[in-house]
């Protein structure tokens, strides 16, 4: 099964254009991006900022992300870094409460986290600290974060919040047990929090990523030769996605292009799924 990425591969990308002009998509917003040093995440801070949002991109990675910082300043957007590490549950509350002190509010979330197995291969083979990792990045972090961000949008009066899940958490996952297990079960939470949250306006949305060309992709292929070709042969687009178009697609979920929209979980795959 293929996981979603959420790490930079410049050799594995799509084939296909993926520049968009900006429409203001989410002019005015204050959105909150973690994962964000490379892959979908840093896509998601470019495009969010291009599209009018004012970004906070959180990572542990502080170099990349003042870069990317640096990097959205001046092409006219506004962005902050913030240190957080998704395996620390005071980090991501004190990510949050950054957004707090610096914005007052907080418009929008996009949550991504996307730790692979060390060793990729059957259930029985799966170590106690694949799954001690699977469940820190890819499932309590998001808890920890979700939390967190609705207790923010609620004050304001509501928001928007986008979780990075994977295809691997849409069926038997043989390869990546612990990941897939892990994203399912983000899944199950998504789905809670919208039906919880909703009568405060707060939206939540799932997005499941097939093969995407980031460095995820790249550790998987290392760790199992074939898989990117695996990849491409099973996606009936013939390829991979890029990263900024993942981030499309949770730039239009958070957006009020998307106000009845919640509980979903949205493939994004190029219909390899189906």
């Amino acid at each position: 099964m293929t996981p979603n990425t959420d790490n930079t591969s410049s050799d594995r990308t799509a084939t296909a254009s993926t520049a968009s002009t900006p429409i203001g998509l989410l002019t005015g917003k204050v959105v909150l991006i973690t994962g964000a040093s490379r892959g979908i995440g840093a896509a998601a801070g470019r495009l969010f900022a291009a599209e009018g949002a004012t970004v906070v991109l959180a990572s542990r990675s502080t170099g990349a992300l003042q870069q990317l910082v640096t990097e959205i300043r001046a092409d006219g957007g506004v962005a902050d870094a913030v240190t957080m590490d998704l395996a620390d549950r005071s980090s991501i509350r004190a990510a949050v409460d950054r957004v707090d002190e610096l914005h007052g509010r907080l418009d929008a979330a996009f949550n991504n986290g996307a730790a692979i197995q060390r060793q990729p291969g059957p259930l029985d083979t799966t170590s106690d600290d694949d799954i001690e990792e699977q469940f820190e990045v890819n499932f309590r972090a998001h808890w920890t974060a979700m939390t967190a961000e609705y207790e923010l949008m609620r004050r304001g009066g509501g928001g928007a919040i986008v979780n990075t899940s994977s295809i691997g958490s849409r069926r038997a996952n043989p390869a990546l047990p612990a990941y897939g297990a892990m994203k399912r079960a983000l899944n199950s939470i998504t789905e809670t929090a919208a039906v919880t949250w909703a009568p405060q306006g707060v939206r939540v949305n799932g997005i499941t990523p097939g093969g995407t060309a980031t460095e995820m992709i790249d550790t998987w292929e290392a760790a199992t030769p074939g898989v990117v070709a695996r990849i491409n042969a099973s996606t009936p687009l013939g390829r991979m996605a890029d990263p900024r178009e993942v981030a499309e697609l949770a730039a239009w979920l958070l957006s009020d292009r998307a106000t009845v929209v919640t509980g979903a979980i949205i493939p994004i795959d190029g219909g390899a799924g189906a």
